[in-house]
């Protein structure tokens, strides 16, 4: 039984409960917002972080949410205060949401740290904002949980079931193909999102809400709830008066955060068959914890892990489909002895304890161990001349013919280049071609965009290919699918070998043997790393300059280094 803190103990005392001057006027000025001292003196204060935007369609519904969170904060005996902040809006923000995923982090932390908080729920689930909120958690660490967004609903068009992301794409092939036209494109844009609530495929919101709950900060079975089910807002509530509990037991994200906690999550993020975006993610949030996660063991993880959720894209069913199947916690009952069920969860309870028990109802989406979607995971880290410091590959999703290729490069400078040429019948390209990318790195885009995925040229797609292999330094959504490999590190952007290669290397894949090679000399490589030029930075100021000196690598997680380790900052002084 953990010893509950008294009023003079909680950090919102130095602000409320001091007799002094400064402290009369934060009492007068709640006052002023038409509080009494009865709502406040005495009680936990929650900071409600909450990323609801006009133009964030994945948190559409969090306006009611966090009213819900604050009525759950309420009936607990604390006092909620909602902070609104940066949305990360997936569909809109340009060139990347990336970009923009550390400044989340630094207003997080920073918002709890100068406010008489206590306690924080964070709002988030739209694609980078789950990991953002928990690193701003994580190296505050004042008592965090979290409240996922939820899946919309599935999508229909003439009696189809849609997926977001990945029909997307898709169906787009089809059209440039000429195999449906731009009344049945409308008709798709019309049917395939219906709801409040982000992706419902397997995509990076899905696999980082799952990975939140996988490492224990959301409420057991949190992360499945579709959001437009009664359930979710009940889970809010629930939030609201868990936090209140958490505060007066100072259960806080480091006690949470453990190797283990983390070895959870990449074990749940490969039997999902989850985004390769949340390698990057996982590893950002372990070093702001202090821990060692690296490429390898997702790698090493790969090999033992079986794929057990059959959801799109490398499977057939959608979120709202696992949902009804028994969500995340049956899914991990049926993963018990891959897990370190002993790690403590937000509620109080080992995440072993919160799981037993839980049931699959349908063995078609959430599969049994002797029937798994595949034996393997389906995701590998790749290693080789080509990617010193490593790169992934969702081979899962990709075609099975191409994971063994030897083909010449067609290489693109940018992705506007990309744009311009790749279906320029002049370009040297066939379906054994290798489609590579550059400058589309952390620093090379800037922000490392989502176009890992490249395009088919026309001509192919006409005549019937719909994979290639494909390399570069990006991102991929992690609804989409193929031959693609990513994250390649360093990038090409300061002088990674991909800034070497020309048109006609052959380049080398072996997913099976986790290898990727050019195949040049490295005689002919020196020479051409003596005549390579570095770019010229992308931005000369604002918060573009602060990302361009201070981003990791990929392999690192792409955190701020001045963010990922280090002691904590003290409290303000309260004068």
């Amino acid at each position: 039984m953990r010893r509950k803190k008294s009023p003079e103990e909680l950090r919102s005392y130095k602000w409320y409960g001091v007799r002094d001057l400064r402290s009369f006027g934060h009492r007068s000025r709640t006052k002023q917002m038409g509080y009494s001292s009865e709502d406040y003196m005495g009680k936990p204060v929650i900071g409600i972080i909450n990323t609801w935007s006009d133009i964030n369609p994945c948190h559409t519904h969090f306006r009611e949410r966090a009213e819900e969170i604050k009525r759950g904060v309420w009936q607990a005996g604390g006092f909620p205060v909602e902070l609104p902040a940066i949305s990360l809006s997936e569909p809109f923000q340009k060139p990347s949401t990336m970009l923009y995923r550390n400044l989340l982090a630094m207003e997080t932390e920073e918002l709890l740290r100068s406010h008489p908080i206590d306690g924080a729920v964070l709002m988030g689930g739209c694609d980078k904002t789950t990991p953002a909120l928990l690193m701003g958690a994580i190296s505050m660490d004042l008592p965090a949980i979290f409240v996922p967004a939820g899946p919309m609903l599935r999508g229909y068009w003439r009696g189809q079931i849609l997926g977001s992301g990945s029909d997307v794409w898709k169906f787009w092939a089809d059209k440039r193909a000429g195999l449906i036209g731009e009344r049945e494109w409308q008709e798709i844009e019309n049917g395939i999102a219906r709801s409040p609530g982000h992706c419902m495929t397997m995509g990076t919101a899905s696999t980082m809400t799952s990975a939140a709950e996988a490492m224990g900060m959301t409420l057991p079975g949190a992360a499945s709830i579709p959001a437009a089910d009664s359930n979710h807002p009940r889970m809010a509530s629930a939030s609201g008066r868990r936090i209140v509990e958490m505060v007066l037991e100072d259960l806080r994200p480091s006690e949470i955060l453990t190797e283990q906690a983390y070895e959870n999550a990449v074990t749940t993020v490969l039997s999902l068959g989850g985004s390769t975006n949340a390698v990057i993610h996982l590893i950002a949030l372990a070093r702001r914890s202090g821990v060692d996660l690296d490429l390898r063991k997702f790698d090493e993880f790969s090999r033992r892990v079986p794929v057990l959720a059959d959801i799109r894209p490398g499977g057939r069913h959608l979120m709202e489909d696992f949902y009804y199947a028994g969500g995340l916690p049956a899914l991990l009952e049926r993963l018990r002895d891959l897990l370190h069920t002993g790690c403590l969860t937000v509620n109080g309870h080992p995440l072993g304890e919160n799981i037993a028990g839980a049931e699959v109802y349908d063995d078609a989406v959430i599969r049994r161990r002797e029937d798994p979607v595949s034996e393997e995971a389906g995701l590998a880290v790749l290693w080789g001349n080509l990617a010193p410091d490593g790169c992934v590959i969702k081979h899962g999703a990709a075609d099975p013919n191409l994971l063994q290729h030897r083909g010449r490069a067609v290489v693109f400078e940018s992705y506007n280049d990309m744009e311009r040429r790749i279906n320029d019948e002049s370009l040297p390209v066939d379906e054994s071609s290798v489609l590579v990318l550059r400058n589309s790195g952390p620093l090379g885009a800037p922000g490392m965009p989502e176009w890992g995925m490249l395009p088919i040229p026309d001509r192919l797609l006409k005549r019937g290919v719909r994979d290639m292999v494909r390399i570069s330094d990006a991102r991929m959504s992690g609804t989409s699918y193929g031959t693609c490999v990513l994250h390649v590190a360093p990038e090409s952007f300061v002088g990674g070998p991909l800034a070497l290669v020309k048109t006609g290397d052959y380049i080398e894949l072996d997913v099976p043997n986790r290898s990727i090679r050019l195949d040049v000399g490295d005689e002919e490589l020196e020479r051409r790393r003596a005549e390579w030029e570095p770019p010229e930075p992308r931005y000369h100021r604002g918060y573009g300059a602060v990302f361009s000196r201070h981003v990791t690598q990929a392999d690192r997680g792409c955190d701020f280094d001045f963010l990922e380790r280090g002691a904590a900052i003290p409290d303000p002084e309260i004068h």
